[in-house]
Order: structure tokens, then sequence, then C-alpha cells
């Protein structure tokens, strides 16, 4: 059974940092596709960041270049979000994401949530003015 456990999120000022966990249980974090998604009150799911087989990795906006970095370390099969210089419209909750098997077939690119079929149960981060 797949079991992906976020953690790391809060509240924090503008311009601060946080550093999401996602913690993944009966799933091998090296061997897949897996990522960050966030949604926003009012807002729709929205891709984050994405981390290829092999351990390279994309960020699904130019709005979070030079803020939001992913990573993982494969030892603890746990993957991260690092996030820096935040701002208010970071307000989100954010949610770990896995392909299955059965959801590769969906979704337009790899940042697009329906091709990720695991999922967490989330963790708020809140950032005020």
């Amino acid at each position: 059974q797949v079991q992906l456990v976020e953690s790391g999120g809060g509240t924090v000022q503008a311009g601060g940092s946080l550093r999401l966990s996602c913690t993944a249980s009966g799933y091998t974090v090296s061997r897949n596709y897996m990522g960050w998604f966030r949604r926003a009150p009012g807002k729709e799911r929205e891709g984050v960041a994405v981390m290829y087989v092999g351990g390279g990795g994309t960020l699904c906006a130019d709005s979070l270049k030079g803020r939001f970095t992913i990573s993982q370390d494969n030892a603890k099969n746990t993957m991260y979000l690092q996030m820096d210089s935040l701002k208010p419209e970071d307000t989100a909750m954010y949610y770990c994401a896995a392909v299955s098997t059965a959801s590769l077939r969906y979704g337009h690119s790899w940042c697009d949530p329906p091709r990720f079929g695991f999922w967490g149960q989330g963790t708020q981060v809140t950032v005020s003015s």
C-alpha cells in the first residue's frame, strides 16, 4: 500500500522560508516520477514542481524560479520542496503526489495533476504579508 506523508508546512511572513518533506512508504522515490502540487482557496489544484526519475527536476511556473527547489534523499525515500522568498500568493495546501501505472496515461504534462495517481493528505502553507 502506497502512503505519502507530507510535513513541514506552517505560517511564515512574506520573505520567509519553509521546507516541505514527503516521505513515501510502499513506493520507491528514486524509481518514479513524483511531484508537488498546491491548491489555493478558490482555485484549481496546480503543479508546483516535478522530480524526474534519476533525480532531475523542474518547476511548473516561471513565478517559482529562483525561489523553489525540488530535491530528494534516496536513502530516506523522501522528496523535499525548499521554498524561499515566500509570497502571500504562495498560500495554499501543498500536496505530494506520485505516479501510478494507471495514471501515467492521463494529463497533458508532468505538471498536470491527473498524471499522478497517489496523493498525500497535504500540508498547509500560509504566508502573511
